[in-house]
């Protein structure tokens, strides 16, 4: 008994002295990624698609103006943080896209600035891929129709393929709100894959986007929110510079996104199917 009362405030000590390290740790931001080594080519613009909902149409013009550019891909780097296990991760991250057909998401989550995992997510081809530190996941329906739909979440960093992809349709909910009607696949539009979009009254800009999406492999759609908290200038066009995305039984956001560069209309043929940076 003498040494066990001996032991233990040696262990508290120790356990005290790991948390408050790991407590630094997990406070100190990542530096960000070097810039995307490429060269963009030239944006041509067409005009505003007529026939579009008010609100729709009026954050075309407020996030683009009166032309739309063409986007065919699109690299985007930044930092922010995501939620593993309840423990809030610093990240730093970069998202490869080729417009309206697939990604590569490269996350890091890092303690004191230094990665301790790596997350590299596919969806080429019409399939999802996830490389997680746990194990890889591919090969799963509900993993290829999530994966679409977080596709043509994110094309809110290039709004302008909402408005230049054919296959993508807006319809009027009012005058705030708008359904976004996006393809996978062989899917018709008796069988949609659809997003409620509310925009700001005051700048009509995006606000938020739900839709029900598939979490991993679990059996049922669940309820899932992508979030604007600011706006920044690229590419000609006004882009989120800082997104939140929410499973609305979770509660609270588990990845929060802050975009420091953007840069369009790059090569990104090999690096969209690479393995990490």
């Amino acid at each position: 008994m003498r040494v066990a009362r001996r032991v233990v405030p040696g262990v508290i000590v120790a356990i005290a002295a790991v948390a408050g390290v790991t407590w630094l740790g997990l406070r100190v931001r990542p530096k960000p990624f070097a810039a995307y080594a490429a060269a963009p080519s030239p944006l041509d613009v067409v005009e505003i698609p007529t026939g579009l909902p008010e609100a729709a149409e009026r954050f075309a013009r407020a996030s683009m103006g009166k032309n739309v550019p063409q986007i065919h891909s699109a690299v985007l780097s930044g930092r922010g943080w995501i939620r593993v296990s309840g423990i809030k991760f610093p990240a730093r991250w970069r998202f490869t896209y080729q417009a309206g057909e697939g990604y590569r998401h490269y996350i890091e989550a890092t303690v004191f600035g230094q990665p301790v995992m790596k997350v590299n997510e596919y969806y080429l081809d019409g399939h999802g891929r996830m490389e997680l530190p746990f194990g890889v996941i591919e090969g799963e329906p509900k993993v290829d129709l999530a994966a679409n739909l977080g596709l043509w979440a994110e094309t809110v960093w290039m709004p302008a393929v909402w408005f230049t992809d054919p296959r993508v349709t807006w319809e009027e909910i009012d005058d705030r709100t708008a359904r976004l009607i996006v393809p996978f696949g062989a899917v018709t539009r008796e069988k949609p894959e659809v997003f409620t979009v509310w925009f700001d009254p005051d700048t009509g800009l995006l606000r938020r986007m739900v839709t029900l999406r598939y979490r991993d492999t679990e059996p049922e759609r669940q309820v899932w929110i992508n979030e604007v908290h600011g706006w920044m200038e690229a590419g000609g066009m006004r882009i989120p510079s800082h997104v939140t995305v929410t499973w609305e039984d979770q509660g609270q956001p588990w990845i929060s996104l802050e975009v420091e560069e953007a840069v369009y209309n790059v090569d990104v043929d090999e690096y969209i199917r690479a393995k990490g940076l």
